[in-house]
């Protein structure tokens, strides 16, 4: 076991764990996160999804001694004063989730989408958005949701 030191959603915590021991297992097990989910344990399917220094990484493979020095955003740490995220606003506007399994790695895929490129093509969306499986196949409206939270997002509505 080992003293690690992480940043999540701006707080830094430490925990003792085998420095092998997968991220999201820390993240779910030790700091009692609920955002990411365990999909397929591979890196395939994106539910485990968490923004690393604002890039999207599959935490269910990544042993949380890669995570030392970075700052990790789960779903929990995406919203701020009471306040939703435009993407986090916009799923629930266009009514996406199906039976939510997903949600966590959407979310956060389109907020580093869009956090990358802030006015994105359909194309774009669906290319920045395809590594993360929905098993309901919700893509038309989570593209649409991408479209709506880009909007809000240009218009100013929200600074983020």
């Amino acid at each position: 076991m080992s003293q690690i030191t992480l940043r999540v959603n701006g707080e830094t915590r430490t925990v003792d764990v085998d420095p092998s021991t997968p991220l999201l297992y820390v993240l779910r097990n030790d700091l009692g996160l609920r955002g990411p989910r365990f999909g397929c344990g591979l890196s395939q399917c994106g539910t485990c999804t968490v923004l690393m220094n604002g890039n999207p990484v599959r935490s269910c493979s990544r042993p949380v001694s890669r995570a030392q020095g970075t700052e990790i955003t789960t779903l929990e740490g995406l919203s701020g004063d009471d306040e939703l995220h435009p993407v986090q606003q916009a799923w629930i506007d266009e009514q996406v989730p199906q039976c939510g399994y997903c949600q966590n790695g959407q979310i956060l895929a389109a907020a580093a989408l869009l956090a990358d490129n802030p006015g994105p093509t359909d194309d774009e969306i669906r290319e920045g958005m395809n590594r993360v499986l929905c098993r309901c196949m919700t893509y038309y409206r989570i593209q649409a949701a991408v479209r709506r939270a880009a909007e809000v997002m240009a218009d100013g509505e929200v600074e983020r």
